[in-house]
């Protein structure tokens, strides 16, 4: 009953707060220290900037492109994430990189009958991609029992301390998920959908640079989670990545 129209005033019904905040400390970003953009080699602010650029310019039509490059199967691949995570009535979430909300209303749905002990709250860094903007919400140790990031954690600047951020909020037993690409797939559909090429071309670019499930999976261990694991999907297009924090 909460995703009748997909707004996102069912989640309010639920949820505290919607927030628009980033999970890293952008504020520490170098001008300094280099890192990938796509193909490119560029200052960390440069990248945190382009990335919120991208998304801007392509906010309006993320759904629709999704749902032509991968014939709908991208809405098959979030439905697994969601049913894997199994949300409990009860269970606080911060669902980061959340964009629309596609994963929020999914997991909303999951649920049927929420508790009023439980909420869920959706972060991403580009007001564009929600349909309006709340003060950020600084987050306590030990707050979530799950922390979900679906096709994001590619354009953080520095994936590491993401994963130490999630591993930092998350209550002890609390669950880390993460939906993302492998393989690096052409772009030419979403310039079709969007007219702009530039930031599609990236969004290629950086599915071809993001670490390959294994290695992945490491840097998740390296963070600190325990039963790390990872299940390919669509002969491993896409892979559901989970972690969980045991102290």
């Amino acid at each position: 009953m909460f995703a009748a129209n997909r707004s996102l005033i069912p989640i309010r019904h639920y949820v505290p707060r919607i927030c628009l905040q980033n999970f890293s400390q952008q504020d520490s970003y170098s001008r300094d220290e280099m890192t990938h953009f796509g193909f490119q080699t560029i200052s960390e602010v440069d990248k945190k900037n382009k990335v919120i650029d991208i998304f801007s310019s392509v906010s309006t039509k993320y759904d629709l492109m999704n749902d032509l490059m991968s014939a709908g199967t991208h809405r098959i691949w979030k439905n697994t994430f969601v049913n894997d995570l199994n949300p409990m009535p009860d269970y606080k979430i911060l669902d980061v990189a959340g964009g629309t909300g596609d994963i929020a209303f999914r997991i909303l749905e999951k649920i049927k009958e929420p508790s009023p002990d439980g909420h869920l709250i959706v972060c991403d860094i580009n007001k564009s991609m929600l349909d309006e903007m709340l003060s950020p919400l600084q987050f306590e140790d030990n707050s979530f029992d799950a922390y979900t990031i679906a096709f994001g954690i590619r354009n953080v600047v520095r994936i590491h301390e993401a994963l130490e951020e999630a591993y930092r909020v998350l209550k002890p037993g609390g669950r880390f998920m993460c939906l993302e690409f492998a393989p690096m797939e052409q772009p030419i559909l979403g310039e079709v959908i969007t007219g702009d090429w530039d930031s599609y071309q990236y969004l290629i670019e950086s599915i071809h640079n993001f670490p390959p499930q294994e290695e992945f999976m490491q840097m998740i261990k390296n963070a600190g989670f325990r039963f790390v694991t990872y299940k390919n999907l669509s002969l491993g297009i896409v892979a559901i990545h989970s972690g969980f924090k045991i102290i």
